[in-house]
């Protein structure tokens, strides 16, 4: 089986400053490798589990997220610039945050349900053939790609162990109108810190995801939401092993 070996978050040269941001809201997580124009996030558990996460610029004329396999295979999903609304600006967001960000728990892509219907079956269905992807276990369209190693990609994933993220997540969102790039964050912040931080309409909560984060949309292209996750009691739960999404969500084509 070819499997997923890297996903890749790919910018314009000319958008060089988003990875510059970037590294200052990333600099305290680990393990963060950086190299020109590339920033690389590997799985810390299990050892050889993938794929990595990377941000980089390329040449490309209009941001993508690409998914590359083992065999050589890439494809990718283009966020192209659309109508540009509010938010934060990103140098804002990560100088509010330097310091305060532990993990990256997971980074997604959120497709507009109206538009993309058959991108979302061709997507889902390439993706879980290359990965171990779950179903999202409350039923809503929002499965997740779990770092493995190439046993457990063969089999099935047993252990359940703190580390294994940066996670995927795809999204069939109802109220978007252009794809979005979603990245969550474990802080070190209270709720009740980041809502001073990011007060209304800078930041937001869900309806039933308040008490887990606080949504935050930086300004510019493509759209791009940090959901920012309060401070946990400091022992992985079931949702940051991946135990839940294994055991209640179940594997997409096994």
């Amino acid at each position: 089986m070819a499997r997923l070996t890297e996903i890749a978050y790919r910018l314009p040269h000319a958008d060089g400053s988003f990875l510059t941001h970037l590294r200052t809201l990333l600099g305290g997580v680990a393990p963060l490798s950086a190299a020109p124009g590339r920033l690389t996030l590997t799985p810390a558990a299990p050892v050889g589990a993938l794929p990595v996460t990377v941000f980089e610029t390329a040449a490309v004329d209009v941001a993508q997220v690409r998914f590359t396999t083992s065999d050589g295979d890439a494809y990718a999903l283009e966020s192209p610039p659309g109508p540009s609304g509010g938010g934060v600006a990103f140098g804002d967001l990560a100088a509010r945050l330097a310091a305060h960000v532990e993990a990256v728990d997971h980074t997604g892509v959120n497709l507009p349900a109206a538009s993309s219907a058959q991108l979302w079956r061709q997507t889902v269905d390439r993706i879980a053939g290359s990965s171990a992807m779950y179903r999202y276990p409350t039923g809503e369209p929002w499965p997740f790609v779990l770092p493995a190693t190439a046993a457990e990609l063969d089999g099935a994933i047993t252990a359940f162990v703190a580390g294994r993220e940066p996670r995927f997540e795809l999204v069939r969102d109802d109220w978007l109108a252009e794809p979005l790039w979603q990245f969550a964050l474990r802080t070190d912040l209270s709720r009740a810190a980041l809502e001073r931080m990011f007060p209304e309409p800078d930041g937001t909560a869900f309806p039933g995801l308040g008490e887990v984060f606080r949504a935050v949309t930086v300004r510019g292209r493509p759209l791009v939401r940090f959901d920012l996750y309060y401070r946990g009691d400091g022992a992985p739960d079931d949702w940051e092993t991946g135990e839940w999404l294994v055991t209640a969500g179940g594997r997409i084509g096994a």
